[in-house]
């Protein structure tokens, strides 16, 4: 995305006297044949420099040494996007574990590398010289960077304890990192994590949910939370989830093992790119289990752990900092996961309205990935869709056949009786009991008589 933008920000600056390279994830992406999200150049221009270079920038990091140049200004058509553009810096302590309390410009390129996270960022690209070896340009690599990406490591620059101070949601993006391209954690940076996971939570916990979410929107969910699991990060960052592990369930409906096990097979299912609520929706919908586990004669039993899985969710949830609107949608797929198991017995109007639930397919998603981490019986997902079909357009979401002031105009008092009217009128109706206003002012005089 923008390629042609940031190889035109490398050759403006280049004209300009300065040094210019491109840095880091799109460098990596390009040595590994996939499509970089975004490009970002490293430079010896200061903010100040880069900003009367280019004719419209903003310096939203100019603090740090970052400022952003929009696409537009380096010719690609309007329409959103910006190249960030850093300066070469080496960086002071980190005082607050997230932001160097001073920043030192350079012109060393293998200066600044030295200040970044990992080896496989840490490659810098000269896409106006492409080599034999490297098309996309020449390589310039301090860190022994490519070397790791063709073992498949994630290894940190420079000693790991200094780079997990610097900032402590580097322990997290170490572990993304490997689950997304399939890698391992080298060990000195895996002991590391391990030494230091109980620091994880003087990161905010803004930053902690957005690395999770990724976590769990990239592809790779299971083997994310395997190695949060094995690096110790998990009981700090999710104690909610770290408690499934252990917890036994009724081998005949759940053959695959205990509720982590369960949970990973579950996340092992969702793709790259689904939504946040439904990601979230799967990690969570049993984790009212461990709290409600019991050994009945008959069997293993989890009694009510819906409802305390609702709780225990929007605690969780709260704690993260989400939003309202994704909040209520991830709790709705907690409280509703288990209603597929009546959808059979449902009468026209529970059918209807259960899958007028909102964005009702993470709903049904979310229930197929279930079964298929348990029983793999999708009968009831196939019933449930089959159904949906053939239910005519506009039926479940029919307009209203009466309204409050409608009853009131008969002679019926304001107050909570009309809102009772009005459900049993929109029963009815969703019954197909009742298709027209007539019938349905017939229908309350005859069940809610007045006087």
């Amino acid at each position: 995305m923008h390629q042609q933008a940031a190889l035109q920000a490398v050759r403006v600056l280049r004209e300009n006297g300065y040094q210019a390279l491109w840095a880091g994830g799109c460098v990596r992406d390009l040595l590994l044949g996939r499509e970089p999200a975004d490009y970002d150049v490293a430079t010896s221009a200061t903010p100040g420099e880069v900003m009367r270079v280019f004719p419209r920038t903003y310096a939203v990091g100019a603090q740090f040494g970052v400022v952003l140049v929009p696409v537009g200004v380096l010719g690609e058509a309007e329409g959103g996007g910006q190249i960030e553009v850093a300066t070469f810096r080496s960086d002071g302590a980190y005082l607050d574990g997230r932001h160097p309390e001073s920043v030192r410009y350079t012109t060393s390129t293998q200066h600044d590398v030295e200040r970044r996270d990992f080896t496989i960022n840490g490659l810098l690209l000269d896409p106006l010289s492409p080599q034999p070896n490297t098309p996309h340009g020449e390589l310039f690599d301090f860190v022994e960077g490519r070397r790791d990406l063709e073992r498949g490591v994630i290894r940190t620059i420079g000693a790991p304890e200094a780079r997990f101070a610097e900032d402590k949601l580097r322990m997290l993006r170490a572990v993304r990192f490997a689950a997304r391209f399939g890698y391992e954690i080298e060990s000195k940076t895996s002991e590391a994590i391990r030494r230091l996971a109980g620091q994880i939570n003087q990161v905010s916990h803004e930053r902690i949910r957005d690395e999770l979410t990724k976590m769990l929107t990239e592809g790779q969910a299971a083997r994310a939370f395997q190695l949060l699991d094995e690096n110790d990060l998990l009981r700090f960052v999710l104690p909610e989830v770290e408690r499934m592990k252990g917890v036994e369930q009724p081998p005949q409906f759940h053959p695959e093992g205990d509720v982590f096990i369960h949970t990973l097979l579950l996340l092992k299912g969702l793709p790259a790119g689904c939504p946040l609520t439904l990601a979230w929706g799967a990690l969570l919908h049993d984790v009212g289990k461990p709290a409600t586990f019991r050994r009945a004669p008959d069997r293993i039993r989890f009694d009510g752990h819906v409802e305390i899985g609702v709780r225990i969710a929007a605690d969780l949830l709260e704690r993260l900092r989400f939003s309202n609107r994704d909040r209520e949608q991830i709790l709705a797929l907690v409280d509703n996961h288990m209603r597929f198991g009546d959808v059979r017995q449902m009468k026209d109007s529970t059918f209807k309205r259960f899958v007028r639930l909102q964005d009702f397919e993470e709903h049904l998603a979310l229930h197929r990935l279930d079964c298929l981490a348990s029983h793999a019986n999708l009968d009831l997902y196939d019933y449930t869709r089959q159904r949906l079909k053939a239910i005519p357009a506009g039926a479940v979401h029919p307009a209203p056949l009466i309204n409050g002031h409608d009853l009131i105009a008969v002679g019926y008092m304001p107050g909570p009786l009309l809102g009772e009217i009005l459900a049993a009128v929109e029963d009815a109706q969703l019954e197909g009991a009742i298709t027209n206003r007539e019938e349905a002012i017939g229908l309350v005089t005859s069940n809610f008589p007045l006087g």
